[in-house]
């Protein structure tokens, strides 16, 4: 095949967010990649298993980049391919999602001469599996679309080398266990670590080398340059579990690059309608003292779901902020309460707002189609969430 350029393998991991939808009429060469998508779906285990066969066989020094357990592997190839899939199309869109992407592998320890074997492996394991849609014409659709997107990631990584370290060491400097699964760490970086409120980081731990995870930013950008995190152990998160019950002042993490579209739009005087479920109240905090450093007036609606009272680990903060500022509104919502999305409902209207929702998934999904229930349209809501990716408190 011609030369490729990057692996669409890892895309999930470090996407956190999704490229917003563009209605167009799709490409040939989309129309050939999903039917493809499509057939390979109900065996989707036994191709992304065929696929690291072959890489690692044909290029067995690519597997040191890879976690030592590969369980959690396995799905992404499918799922990065479903995304870029959908939106081949949205060129504008589609190009800064996957600079990102390229920018983000770079900790990864990616080079160039490693991407034309990831496409190989992926044409194999495509052509052993799609039997009954692939032919020629399929096949260059596929070397076209790789080629492309494995192009523009590469680049952007090239470029970002300029001017960015590929990972940042970073000390733990303070760990409140705020709740017996709950921990706000700060962090300090050992240089300065641009980023905005609303955004996130991929985070290696010392205790799982080569498996990262993603949290966001709890603050705004402060003057002293430390990060703070709100991490929450989930069932089987070995990060997110060290993290938690681990960590301790004076440990050393690696952070990949910021990354995320969560961010506020200082351009506009719409009010900000904000939805943090759980942890995902850390980068809603961040977005509030954003607002305040700009010195905006504008309202700030917060709904703050868990699923108690005793979850609700940063009401005392929030609640603080309330008080200092007058355009901001905090509500607390636990689920003897009802669903966080639906509490929504209850107020507004929310025609003229900008919103923001972080949390698991699921709220993320239920919310989304609340809003759009009530008449917000899509291009005001913004989320940095995939499906099996949690922006905050990930495995």
């Amino acid at each position: 095949m011609r030369e490729a350029r990057h692996t669409m393998e890892e895309a999930v991991e470090d996407a956190a967010e999704e490229p917003p939808r563009i209605s167009r009429g799709p490409s040939p060469d989309a129309i050939l990649v999903r039917r493809t998508l499509a057939e390979i779906a109900p065996v989707a285990d036994k191709v992304t298993s065929y696929f690291y066969a072959l890489l690692f066989v044909r290029r067995p020094e690519l597997r040191s980049m890879f976690p030592a357990a590969m369980d959690a592997q396995r799905d992404r190839l499918l799922k990065a391919l479903l995304t870029a899939a959908e939106h081949l199309d949205d060129a504008p869109v589609l190009t800064e999602y996957l600079r990102n992407l390229g920018r983000g592998h770079r900790k990864y320890g990616t080079r160039p001469a490693h991407y034309p074997a990831v496409g190989e492996a992926l044409i194999g394991a495509l052509v052993r599996y799609a039997t009954g849609t692939w032919d020629e014409e399929t096949e260059a659709a596929w070397v076209r679309t790789y080629t492309t997107i494995s192009q523009i990631m590469i680049d952007a990584a090239a470029e970002d080398e300029l001017r960015a370290p590929a990972c940042w060491q970073a000390e733990v400097v303070s760990h409140d266990l705020r709740t017996p699964d709950v921990a706000v760490i700060t962090l300090r970086p050992d240089q300065p670590y641009p980023f905005l409120a609303g955004q996130y980081t991929t985070l290696e731990t010392p205790w799982w080398p080569r498996v990262w995870r993603h949290y966001s930013f709890a603050s705004a950008p402060r003057p002293d340059g430390l990060l703070s995190l709100h991490v929450k152990a989930v069932p089987a998160g070995w990060v997110s579990g060290a993290l938690v019950h681990r960590a301790r002042p004076g440990d050393v993490l690696r952070l990949g690059p910021p990354a995320g579209s969560m961010t506020v739009d200082h351009s506009t005087d719409n009010g900000l309608l904000c939805l943090g479920g759980g942890t995902g109240i850390a980068p809603i905090r961040a977005l509030v003292e954003d607002v305040a450093e700009h010195g905006d007036r504008r309202s700030v609606e917060v709904f703050y779901g868990a699923r108690s009272d005793h979850d609700l680990y940063d009401i005392d903060t929030m609640m603080r902020l309330q008080k200092t500022f007058p355009w901001l509104s905090v509500r607390p919502v636990t689920e003897d309460q009802g669903q966080l999305p639906d509490a929504v409902r209850q107020y507004g209207p929310w025609n003229e707002y900008e919103a923001y929702l972080s949390g698991p998934p699921g709220m993320i999904r239920r919310g989304v189609d609340t809003l759009r229930g009530i008449g917000i349209p899509a291009e005001r809501i913004r989320h940095d969430a995939l499906e099996g990716v949690v922006a905050v408190g990930g495995p």
